[in-house]
Formats: C-alpha cells, structure tokens, sequence
C-alpha cells in the first residue's frame, strides 16, 4: 500500500498531507470549545482528501517522461497549488476575510516569510496554530527538498562546493534523480531529517513552557524557530512571557540555521570535514558577534549623550542586539525583548537597516533559511581576498586545498551570478511595487522582506512601523510571487525553464 502511494505524485501525496494535518487544529478548536472553527477546518479537511483521492486515482498510472524536470517542477508547483488549498480552512473560520487575504497569509506561511495581514487578537488560536503548522511544514518541506532534489542536482547553493554547472548531477548522485520518483526519495529523506526536526520542535517547546510560556504559545513558538518562520500568535517573542530564559532557549536552536550539518543528509555531498572549519558557521558566528558589539560600541563613539550608562543597560543591549542579528541572519525576524535598549544605546536613527543587510546574507545552503546564503557570501569574500592578495604579489600561487581553491574560483563565479540575479529581482520586484502606488522606500523593504524570507522585517526596518494590511490587492500578489521566488531560488526556476530541461 505504502508503496503504490509513493508513485503518485508528490503534489498529490503533500495535498493528500495537508488536508490531513487540518484535523489538528480542528481538534484543538474542539478542546478549546470553538467548534464554529473546527468545523471549518474538519470540513475542509474532508473536501481536500476527497479530491486528492479522485486525483490520485486519476494519475495513479502516470508515467513520468523526465525524472529531473519532474523533481523540480513538483518543487515549484508546491508553492503554487498547496497555499490556496491551506488557505480554504482561514477563509472559512475569519468572519469578513477576503479569499486574496487568506491566500497571503498561507503563501507567507508556507514559504517561512512570517509575513501577516491580521492583528493577533483578531485570529482564532486554532488559526494561529494552524498559520504556525503551516509554516513548520514548509520548513520542513523546504529542508528535505533541498537534500532530496535540489543537492543532487547542484542547486540551493551546492553549485559553489562542487564548482559544477548548475543542474548537473553531483559527482557520486550522478543516477538519484533517475531511479527514483520525487515522492520517494522525498520519503527517503523525510525519514531521515523528521526525527530531529520534530525532536528539536517538541525539546524547545517544553522549554518554552517552563520558562512561562503558556503551553499553546510556547508551541507556536517553538515550530516558528525551527522553521525559522517568526510566526507569532502574540506579536512576536518580545510580547510573550518567556522572557531572557525562551530567547536564550530560541538562540541555541536558530544556530542550527546557520549550516546544513545540523540536519541529516549533509553527508551525502560533504564528507571528511570537521564541524569547526564549516564557513558557513564560522562565518555565521563572527557576523552575531561582531554586529552587536558595533552597535554596543557605537554609543561611546557617536551617542555618549544617552541616558543608558549602566553595565546592566550595556549587556542587556548586547544581548538585544545578539539575539535579534541572529533571528534576522537566519530569516527568522523574531526581536528581542532588548532590542529597543540596544536601539536606544546604539544611537542609530534606523538600525533595522542593518537587520534588512543580515536577511539578505542569510542562513546556510540546504536549511530552512532564506537569503543569498552565508556559503555564497564566503564564497566572494574568499575571491576578492584573493584578488587583494594578487595586487601585492602577481605572482602568488593560492594554497589552502583543493575544497578552497575551488570555493574561491568556480564557485565564487557560481555565488556572483546568484548574486546578481537576486539583486535584479529586488531591482524588479521593487518596481512592480511603485508602480502600483507603493512608495519607493516601503516598496524596497517589503522586496527585501519577501525575497529573504523574513517577513517581520519591515516593522523594524524603516523609521515608521509598516504593515501588510496596508497594502491592496496588486502588491499582495506580487509579493507573494516574491516570496515563492525567493525560497525555490532563481538559479532553480532558470533550469526549470532551460531548453535542455525539456529534453528526456
């Protein structure tokens, strides 16, 4: 039986999932004595399996003609056909709630954006679960996808370890993408990373919990930072009564967001290397450190004239500013309860600038975050060290091993054209904003946001707080279409759309 369900489409079997995991929060609605919500969620629960059911049978004999567009195009077709299914439950259970506005929200969802158009108090807690369920899901679907079908083919940042054009085979994964279906080696993969990421979630939420969470909010909470969603039925972690000790907890679980050895399956395309020489973490650890103390210092530099003088007011700024660079470094967009200290020590008009720089770093290749990717920012930062390096001595032979010399000349090439692309999609998606009567500054932090995955950026970036309820019909769309393009990558969508990827 498990096996005939692994050759029908992954589309089909994740449709198949979703209505299923509707039944939770229709089962909290129900202890919780909402059963006007649980209703909605159980019907559309029903609705979906009974479709999935007539597709699936439908396509059950489906012969797939080219393995490797087929991985990618259910990859794609993921973020376009599952959000509107996701959204037909908060359509149905938020009174006077346009369908456009419940779309967005699933979309900001399941992409890890976080982004919201509702104020919390507005929301039904089951629906809170249920935005946080979503975004938990699209963590883990993006974290097994990366492994499963975009590593074998050298994408999602893979291209600049093995130098390779991308949408090859990796050496040594030259036949996955071709004797298996996308659903099973999806399976294969959720078999392996689901233990630890259900572990991890379950860990930090009785963390959460002890530390004085409520039970409900500490579970949110928990699925939004191992999915490095920042999703919140409060507002964020500085509303909620955790405190230093839920930041602290939160801290030690987004560093896992910083390389892709904290998830099972790195082994399949890195061997041999220790944990401690990883760049991505290394260089990860250096930005969480370094941004903090910048802004720490900078208050004896350019502010001295603030009232905060104290050691306590100093730490508690540091910490702000730790806790808060590495919530944005991983897209999260959680904020800490300080960071209004470190704002207010730092001196800065607007120092969630700095966090829309960090976002658009981002996390490791092959994790839950978004961003350009701490590797390919190695990666550059390598290649123009050695080009300083040439200016002094023309001569040189650049050493450090192979993996490096590597890193540092295709890969460099691969991480600068990534590069690129990404900068002409902020050029592009911020002008589609202005054109529909979205101001330029606005228009260029929402881009960013929705691109990097961390959706709470734009309440902290600008000097006025901005909101997505703010925006009409046409901006919602088009960040959205952002947004997805931002978590399946560009690099991805252009071999989708590549000649040879036609070809069988």
């Amino acid at each position: 039986m498990l096996r005939r369900l692994l050759d029908l489409p992954l589309l089909v079997l994740m449709a198949g999932l979703t209505g299923l995991a509707m039944w939770l929060p229709a089962s909290f609605a129900v202890v919780t004595k909402d059963h006007e919500t649980a209703r909605a969620f159980f019907y559309s629960g029903v609705i979906v399996l009974i479709l999935t059911g007539l597709v699936g049978i439908a396509t059950s004999n489906r012969q797939v003609r080219n393995p490797v567009r087929a991985s990618l195009a259910a990859l794609v077709l993921a973020y376009v056909v599952l959000p509107p299914v996701m959204a037909l439950p908060v359509h149905e259970a938020v009174p006077d709630t346009r369908f456009i506005n419940a779309w967005f929200e699933m979309v900001s969802s399941f992409t890890t954006t976080g982004a919201t158009l509702y104020d919390p108090a507005r929301l039904p807690e089951a629906v809170h679960l249920w935005r946080a369920q979503v975004g938990w899901m699209g963590g883990f679907f993006i974290l097994v996808a990366g492994i499963a079908i975009l590593a074998p083919m050298n994408l999602g940042g893979l291209e600049v370890i093995s130098g390779r054009v991308p949408g090859r085979s990796a050496e040594g994964l030259s036949q996955i993408t071709h004797i298996a279906t996308p659903a099973r080696r999806m399976a294969e993969q959720a078999g392996a990373v689901l233990p630890a990421y259900l572990g991890l979630t379950v860990i930090l939420w009785a963390v959460l919990a002890m530390a004085g969470d409520r039970s409900f909010i500490a579970f949110c909470h928990a699925m939004a930072a191992v999915s490095t969603s920042g999703i919140s039925p409060v507002g964020g972690v500085q509303d909620s009564s955790a405190g230093i000790a839920g930041e602290v907890a939160i801290f030690a679980v987004l560093l896992a967001a910083l390389s892709r050895r904290a998830w099972p399956g790195a082994a399949l395309y890195d061997r041999g290397s220790r944990l401690w020489r990883d760049p991505e973490l290394r260089l990860g650890l250096s930005v969480v450190a370094v941004v903090p103390l910048l802004l720490v210092t900078r208050h004896w530099i350019a502010a001295p004239e603030s009232d905060l003088a104290g050691l306590g007011d100093a730490l508690g700024a540091l910490w702000g500013g730790a806790f808060t660079t590495l919530s944005f470094l991983t897209t999260t967009g959680f904020v800490s309860a300080d960071w209004d200290a470190a704002t207010g020590w730092s001196g800065l008009g607007t120092p969630g600038l700095v966090m829309a720089g960090l976002a658009i770093f981002g996390g490791g290749i092959a994790t839950t975050a978004g961003g350009v990717k701490l590797l390919r920012v190695y990666a550059l930062l390598r290649q123009g060290e050695r080009e300083m390096e040439r200016l002094v001595h023309p001569n040189s032979v650049g050493g450090e091993g192979p993996f490096v010399r590597r890193l540092r000349g295709e890969g460099a090439y691969l991480a600068w054209i990534f590069f690129v692309l990404f900068a002409c999609a902020i050029a592009v998606a911020t002008a589609l904003l202005t054109l529909v009567s979205v101001e330029f500054e606005p228009a260029m932090i929402f881009t960013v946001a929705a691109l990097t995955s961390s959706g709470p950026l734009p309440a902290i970036a600008a000097s006025e707080t901005l909101t997505y309820a703010s925006l009409g019909p046409e901006p919602k769309v088009i960040l959205a279409g952002v947004m997805v393009l931002g978590r399946v990558e560009l690099l991805a969508l252009l071999v989708l759309l590549a000649p040879d990827g036609w070809r069988r």
